[in-house]
């Protein structure tokens, strides 16, 4: 989950209000100072009397925030994102069900670090799907391993402009039972969301 304040940017000299978001892999300044920062990039990051300070290239930045905020913003900069698989659910010991053509490096990395398995023996299923209708067909082919507790990933293409959407990945999701209980981007291209069966699915 990101982080957002509104505050004084000090940006090498210039000093403007601002609305800062941080959402790895970058930090954002919107409002009278524009620019997004790679949070791979930025240097000699600390907090310090309230403020985050950085470096990025030749820029130096002052972000003036609360001392509490600030120390958790530096500690969130520093701290190394976690890999994908983790993100996913995927370790060495991991049995994942792959449904549909894995046509992403990052994604096949991250399957890479786990044993694939038939549906029998799945502990987690990775659903690549492009169309409602591939959508629907993998929430309906896995029906009885979700009912026995296993959660499904749908990995599908991020943004405007494609044949489905969060919105629709997660009507559907409902539609047939399960719901929504985590999103994480998958590449520059691929985001998921992961769903689980509800106990009760009368609950709405």
């Amino acid at each position: 989950m990101g982080r957002e304040a509104t505050c004084a940017c000090n940006w090498n000299g210039v000093v403007a209000r601002v609305k800062a978001l941080l959402e790895p892999p970058e930090l954002i300044l919107r409002g009278d100072i524009r620019r997004r920062f790679p949070l791979s990039e930025l240097r000699q990051v600390r907090a310090e009397s309230g403020t985050l300070r950085f470096k990025c290239g030749s820029d130096v930045v002052v972000l003036t925030l609360d001392a509490a905020m600030a120390e958790k913003w530096a500690k969130a900069i520093l701290t190394p994102p976690p890999s994908l698989a983790k993100k996913l659910g995927i370790t060495p010991e991991s049995t994942v069900w792959v449904i549909g053509m894995v046509d992403d490096a990052v994604l096949e990395t991250a399957l890479g670090e786990a044993r694939t398995a038939a549906r029998e023996s799945a502990d987690v299923i990775m659903a690549r799907v492009n169309t409602a209708a591939e959508l629907a067909r993998a929430f309906k082919s896995t029906a009885k391993e979700t009912s026995g507790g296993v959660p499904i990933w749908i990995i599908y293409r991020k943004g405007p402009g494609h044949p489905i959407s969060e919105s629709n990945v997660r009507s559907i999701g409902l539609a047939s039972g399960i719901v929504d209980v985590k999103v994480a981007s998958v590449s520059s291209v691929l985001t998921g969301l992961k769903f689980v069966r509800r106990k009760n699915p009368k609950l709405k």
